[in-house]
């Protein structure tokens, strides 16, 4: 379960320092639409909060154990997140090169978390 909250933690990392960097550019990729001035601001202030989610998730050094709050945060953040990003193709029909990319990606690492927690909680009760 720690690797992959771990790859959850270095998959936000890597999407807050490109939102901080080009708001412009993940926003084209992502929904395939220009930005202004104020969105490319919140599109950074976004980026800054992902930084802080990966700096949560980050396991600890050394430990294999992932805490309950941290496993909860990596999974209701990549479910929502992955449901949200469908919703703005699908009711908004937003999309650009990255969008079912991003769905997927976020979808994937929500069942692999379910999956892992099953397993776990399984073998700790046999």
């Amino acid at each position: 379960m720690a690797k992959i909250v771990g790859f959850s933690a270095l998959v936000e990392f890597c999407t807050g320092i490109a939102l901080v960097l080009a708001p412009a550019l993940v926003v084209t990729l992502l929904l395939r639409t220009p930005t202004d001035a104020a969105t490319q601001v919140v599109v950074r202030g976004f980026g800054i909060a992902l930084l802080a989610l990966a700096a949560a998730l980050r396991p600890a050094h050394g430990s294999a154990a992932v805490a309950a709050p941290i496993f909860q945060a990596a999974l209701i953040y990549n479910a929502l997140m992955a449901l949200f990003l469908a919703s703005v193709s699908i009711v908004q029909h937003m999309g650009g090169l990255l969008l079912w990319a991003a769905v997927a990606l976020h979808a994937l690492l929500a069942v692999l978390l379910v999956t892992t927690w099953q397993y776990r909680k399984e073998t700790i009760d046999s």
